[in-house]
């Protein structure tokens, strides 16, 4: 399959791309890829304009400040994966990212894209979810912050409004003496996930976030408390796959959720 016919822009600012997606329907904002050219090609997909982002500068970066990881939309998956300053602010990132796709994928892939595409299956806005992130966005009528909960709306469907974009990502710093993993099962490597598990874990602060648990990343918050209050791994993992209907994905998002808190030294 082939994609319809669509006119093509690359502006060089993001000034220049919030106008041409200012009240246009029918435009669509592109970087990596990676989730919009497939269901461009099977004609699920028939925007009339793209506007390619690959060439705003201004969006691809990694820094801290006060503290704060703040990465840029346009930051590449494997620019996480070998990060230095990913690996000390935010090892989660690190270990999700391996996850996504395969090596040829994460060069192309856009932190900013994956989360705007929301796939629940998608390891990057669960590890995210777990990390407390926000997400800055701008339009060309102002900027706005929202936490993932409010970000994360549906399956595929994120808050953003007609003409916004993610601009950056921000992760708080993490509470002293935490550690973090992150558990999968794909029944291919490389292949979207069915289950998954994040986990940041410190005294006085557990976060779980689960991976294909319902239409968006998924707090499991009474593992979590319980966890706080004491509960093992196991008891606090069995509270996590209660979450789940499915009798096959609640017994393996329960073993995920335990092996990660396992690994996380809960």
């Amino acid at each position: 399959m082939k994609p319809a016919a669509f006119d093509y822009a690359a502006p060089r600012t993001l000034d220049e791309a919030l106008a041409l997606l200012d009240g246009d329907d029918d435009a669509k904002a592109i970087a990596g890829g990676q989730s919009l050219v497939p269901v461009m090609n099977f004609r699920l997909a028939t925007p009339a304009r793209l506007v390619d982002l690959n060439g705003i500068a201004e969006l691809t970066y990694l820094r801290r400040r006060d503290g704060a990881l703040r990465i840029g939309a346009l930051t590449r998956h494997a620019t996480l994966e070998h990060s230095e300053l990913v690996a000390r602010a935010a090892p989660l990132l690190r270990q999700a990212v391996k996850h996504v796709g395969h090596p040829a994928i994460r060069t192309r892939g856009t932190i900013g894209g994956s989360c705007s595409h929301a796939d629940p299956t998608a390891e990057l806005p669960v590890a995210l979810t777990a990390l407390d992130a926000r997400f800055h966005l701008r339009s060309r009528t102002g900027e706005r912050v929202l936490e993932a909960s409010d970000f994360f709306v549906s399956q595929l469907t994120t808050a953003l409004e007609e003409g916004e974009l993610v601009v950056e990502i921000e992760i708080p710093p993490l509470p002293p003496g935490a550690r973090t993993a992150f558990e999968e099962y794909a029944r291919t490597h490389g292949d979207w996930a069915i289950c998954g598990a994040a986990v940041v874990v410190a005294p006085e602060h557990a976060a779980i976030a689960l991976l294909g648990a319902g239409p968006t990343p998924r707090r499991a918050s009474a593992a979590e408390a319980a966890l706080l209050a004491g509960a093992s791994a196991a008891e606090a993992a069995a509270l996590a796959g209660a979450l789940l209907a499915d009798p096959w994905k609640r017994s393996l998002t329960t073993s995920l959720v335990r092996d990660a808190l396992q690994e996380a030294g809960a």
